[in-house]
């Protein structure tokens, strides 16, 4: 098991009370994979560096979660699948 961050933008479009019910549909995945999801911290909406689908802003989230290298790769797939999901990006932190 390794531990991941992943950083997810969320279509601004989107009703601000379907932000968790999305990201925890994908969490599922982890969580059946026998992974934990440690902590979910959503940022709200913040303007982005450039337009991404012509929209100038995002709903950020950030997902810390323990899981094996598979789990996080099948969890990545279905994000990308996701239209709602307009970004995502999967990182190892540094454990010192």
């Amino acid at each position: 098991m390794r531990k991941y961050e992943v950083m997810v933008i969320i279509d601004p479009d989107i009703d601000d009370r379907q932000v968790q019910p999305t990201i925890d549909q994908h969490l599922k995945t982890v969580t059946n994979d026998g992974g934990t999801v440690d902590n979910v911290d959503i940022w709200g909406r913040r303007r982005l560096a450039y337009e991404i689908n012509k929209k100038p802003e995002g709903i950020y989230a950030v997902i810390d979660l323990t899981c094996e290298p598979k789990t996080v790769k099948e969890l990545e797939r279905l994000m990308a699948i996701n239209e709602q999901i307009v970004r995502t990006k999967v990182l190892r932190p540094d454990l010192h």
